[in-house]
């Protein structure tokens, strides 16, 4: 899978629609079918499909203190792990780290509609 370097942050896909980013802090965002079993201080989560909410990778990578972001349809399906909820278009601050959400949905997919409040 391919990676970079930026200033010592290192980004990584790891197939699909998941990444790795690492410095202080190992981030992943849609964990899925992972080979990379490093433990996470935080995973972004999409939306609520299984290849973006993968229960079975969140609970490969996930330690006690690590902290799902989410959107509110993953909710019942995260309730075992500590989360926090998101909403598009908005800027939060987490663990010390900055992040906007931005709507995430396709025009011409009746299964990825703007209504679903799901972000990137």
């Amino acid at each position: 899978m391919g990676s970079f370097e930026y200033r010592g942050i290192k980004v990584e896909w790891l197939g699909h629609a998941s990444f790795k980013i690492s410095n202080k802090l190992k981030v992943y965002i849609d964990p899925f079918d992972l080979k990379d079993e490093e433990k996470a201080d935080l995973i972004f989560i999409t939306h609520e499909h299984y290849d973006h909410c993968s229960l079975a990778d969140i609970k490969k990578i996930a330690k006690d203190d690590t902290l799902v972001i989410i959107t509110e349809d993953c909710i019942a399906k995260l309730r075992d792990f500590k989360t926090f909820p998101v909403l598009p278009g908005k800027s939060y601050e987490v663990k010390g780290i900055k992040f906007s959400t931005v709507p995430a949905y396709n025009l011409s997919k009746a299964f990825h509609t703007r209504a679903s409040n799901w972000v990137g």
